[in-house]
């Protein structure tokens, strides 16, 4: 089975996963789209999707495209994360 078929973000408009930013007024918006991927059964495999495909924009698996950043930076660098 493709995890897409089972994201919970299925059923949600597209747009409230795709802040126009990542601070400010945009704060409100990824902690509604984390909340859909709190509930989601497939939250690591899209997380995990997104960071090795380079996602640049938007929440995926929980996680801003900052975050995902972060985290590639630190496998990159070992730190293990």
């Amino acid at each position: 089975m493709n995890w897409r078929s089972a994201a919970a973000c299925r059923s949600e408009d597209p747009e409230l996963f795709f802040p126009l930013g990542e601070d400010g007024l945009s704060r409100r918006q990824i902690e509604e789209a984390r909340a859909v991927c709190r509930r989601c059964p497939v939250m690591g495999a899209c997380g995990a999707w997104a960071v090795r495909n380079g996602e640049r924009d938007g929440v995926w698996g929980g996680m801003t495209a900052a975050e995902r950043r972060t985290l590639r930076r630190g496998r990159v660098t070992g730190s293990g994360l």
